[in-house]
């Protein structure tokens, strides 16, 4: 077996070097911040986009409110955690940002299990697969908001 030397890093302190007031702004020029609340509204029109490909492909109502119960299981646990990462007590300092994190992801899961749970009693005639449907195109969202967030504010070479 072959064994790998580890390198010297002591010489790892004097390469790094914080950036500049300028340099963040322009770093921030090139790749602004992707606003949560951005995302949440791309999920509420894809919400809105799966229940009316369902209305338009299934023809019956009660499919239509079991793809917007999916969509809805997604957005509004979305929705609670938005806004309890941009309260001003998340940005108190970084223990209670990562705290507050951890936090509401925990609250939001908690959340959309227990729509799902609920959502037999709550939809009349509920089905399943258009309900799965809106809730797993809905959630897919998050993945094409960071994709398309590459796509409109590329990396620059500078």
């Amino acid at each position: 077996m072959t064994r790998i030397q580890p390198e010297d890093f002591d010489d790892a302190d004097d390469a790094f070097e914080p950036l500049t007031a300028e340099q963040v702004r322009e770093l921030r020029k090139h790749q602004p911040l992707l606003s949560v609340w951005r995302v949440v509204m791309a999920q509420v029109l894809v919400g809105l986009l799966v229940a009316s490909v369902v209305w338009w492909v299934s023809g019956r109502m009660s499919a239509v409110y079991s793809a917007a119960y999916g969509a809805l299981a997604v957005i509004l646990p979305a929705a609670l955690f938005a806004r309890g990462l941009t309260s001003p007590v998340a940005s108190v300092n970084a223990g209670a940002a990562v705290f507050g994190f951890f936090l509401w992801e925990m609250v939001k899961i908690g959340l959309t299990v227990a729509m799902l749970f609920a959502a037999p009693r709550l939809v009349n005639d509920l089905s399943w697969p258009a309900m799965l449907a809106g809730l797993v195109v809905t959630m897919k969202v998050y993945w094409v908001a960071l994709g398309l967030r590459r796509v409109f504010y590329p990396i620059s070479p500078t």
